[in-house]
């Protein structure tokens, strides 16, 4: 069963490995939080990342902590270089943990790519989604939360 509207944020542990910070990143209480799943395998992930992207741009100076959680979606996705050549290529610079064994997936209660789940302030989820048209609802959420 999928997490709920109103569920804790579940935290971040299990990740395999981190890249761009040190460890898991310690999110701050009284911001929100979008972690966002892809994979280096999903056409759709790549065809989102551009909009990913510009939600990092507009949102995280006003105060949006955005992770990013590679979730393998076959085996030859967990080799890392690919994982490190999207990073470069779609200019991400989020942290982004390595979900090699789903982990963070199965908090998460998601076996989508790409998926988004959005906290508010207080940290509970506000709303998730999946998918290139669950992208463009996330953008109407993260206006009402910096309105």
């Amino acid at each position: 069963m999928p997490m709920r509207v109103g569920t804790p944020f579940p935290g971040l542990d299990g990740a395999t490995q981190w890249i761009g910070v040190d460890a898991a990143p310690e999110l701050a209480v009284g911001q929100p939080i979008l972690v966002h799943f892809w994979a280096v395998s999903c056409h759709i992930c790549h065809e989102t990342m551009p909009q990913v992207t510009e939600y990092r741009d507009l949102y995280v100076p006003k105060g949006l902590q955005l992770v990013s959680i590679h979730m393998p979606r076959y085996e030859s996705d967990t080799e890392i270089q690919k994982v490190f050549e999207d990073i470069a290529t779609y200019g991400m610079t989020q942290p982004i943990g390595v979900d090699n064994l789903h982990a963070i997936a199965e908090l998460y209660q998601n076996e989508y790519v790409p998926a988004y789940f959005l906290f508010d302030r207080e940290g509970n989820l506000k709303f998730r989604a999946a998918g290139d048209k669950g992208l463009q609802n996330v953008g109407k959420k993260l206006q009402e939360l910096f309105a």
